[in-house]
């Protein structure tokens, strides 16, 4: 069976490396958590794989807990322009409006909601307003406040809805960041919530991924992806081939 130009790219996309390494997805009911220092391209990484999903024809929710979310919006265009550069795409980018009627941004100021109010508003989207969701994605929580309690909660809510949900974690504080098995010291208390983490750290001019723990159990492993210093799309690693 011939592909279409958008099931290669799906097919080819370097998230499926990504996939097979985290016992084939996220899947539902999970929390997965991206965590690196501020700035490293945490929230780029969200946007390529609600992208990923955008394109696979699913439904995605992105919650900010950023003040604007105008930066969000450009990553999501940025990103579709980079994959619509890629040979035969340029349908890519002219399916854009279609495919970004799946996603909904959701905007929030963690100092002035409660977790309960977010979920109530995800909730309130997603059944009521018929909007089904499959991934969430949570940008710019700070997890020092939060802690293990929301994150539980934002896992029940997971399960209870069939949902997969993505966070991003901005680890502060003195080197080192990670313990000798790569856990972020920042996060050891929410391991037991957390099913997959991965860091992101610099080597050199390139972001590489790090898997420290697959579906609850300690797995520390370079994942040979990489974050495009140029495109922030995430990549396969040269060193993989």
């Amino acid at each position: 069976m011939t592909l279409t130009v958008k099931e290669e790219l799906i097919k080819r996309s370097p998230l499926r490396v990504l996939e097979k390494s985290i016992s084939g997805g996220l899947g539902k009911g999970n929390i997965g958590v991206l965590a690196s220092r501020k700035g490293v391209g945490k929230t780029a990484c969200l946007v390529h794989i609600a992208a990923d999903k955008l394109l696979q024809e699913r439904h995605v929710i992105h919650v900010s807990y950023a003040s604007r979310v105008d930066h969000i919006i450009t990553w999501y265009e940025d990103i579709f322009k980079e994959i619509a550069k890629r040979p035969k795409m340029r349908s890519a980018l002219d399916q854009f409006d279609e495919l970004i009627r799946n996603r909904v941004i959701m905007n929030f100021k963690q100092d002035g909601t409660r977790t309960e109010q977010v979920l109530r508003s995800l909730e309130a989207m997603i059944v009521h307003a018929n909007f089904r969701a499959e991934t969430v994605i949570v940008d710019g929580l700070d997890f020092a406040p939060a802690g293990p309690e929301d994150l539980a909660k934002f896992k029940e809510f997971a399960g209870r809805l069939g949902l997969e949900v993505w966070f991003s974690a901005s680890l502060r504080g003195e080197e080192p960041l990670f313990d000798e098995l790569g856990i972020p010291n920042e996060l050891k208390t929410c391991l037991g919530v957390i099913d997959v983490l991965i860091s992101l750290q610099h080597h050199g001019d390139h972001v590489h991924f790090n898997l420290v723990q697959d579906h609850g159990r300690l797995a520390p492993k370079d994942l040979r992806l990489k974050l495009d210093p140029t495109t922030l799309l995430i990549a396969k690693d040269v060193r993989a081939r």
